[in-house]
């Protein structure tokens, strides 16, 4: 089976998602079992994955947001690879506005800037045009 550009583009995109959702989620496992633990993702007070990943909004019915992720972006790699471009446009869409709204909460209200977070962000803005282009 011959892919297109656009369509590896959309396929790599999802498997980076999973890759960074996956390294989130092993960071907050590690976190909860001890609280001296430093991610490389750390880098100052306002550059911090662990504020963002241990604050209230981290987790939605106590399962953490880069489970989420997991599902989202394996989902995503899935349409992908199968060609679905406007079923990854419909699950892009609403990713985005979580992540608006995730940013807004980081920036803003927990005033740090999450370094995965923001390639999260990135990530689901570029699924969303790239799956956009290909409609």
């Amino acid at each position: 089976m011959s892919m297109d550009a656009p369509t590896i583009s959309l396929i790599i995109l999802s498997a980076l998602g999973m890759l960074i959702s996956l390294y989130a989620f092993r960071v907050k496992q590690k976190l909860a079992k001890d609280k001296g633990y430093k991610p490389v993702c750390d880098i100052s007070e306002k550059i911090s994955c662990t504020k963002a990943l241990d604050s209230g909004h981290g987790a939605l019915f106590i399962l953490p947001n880069s489970l989420y992720g997991l599902a989202f972006y394996a989902l995503a790699l899935a349409l992908a690879w199968l060609g679905q471009t406007g079923a990854l446009f419909a699950l892009s869409a609403p990713a985005v506005l979580g992540s608006v709204y995730l940013a807004y909460v980081s920036f803003f209200r927990l005033r740090v800037a999450c370094p995965l977070c923001t390639i999260i962000y990135a990530l689901n803005i570029a699924l969303l045009v790239m799956s956009a282009y290909m409609l």
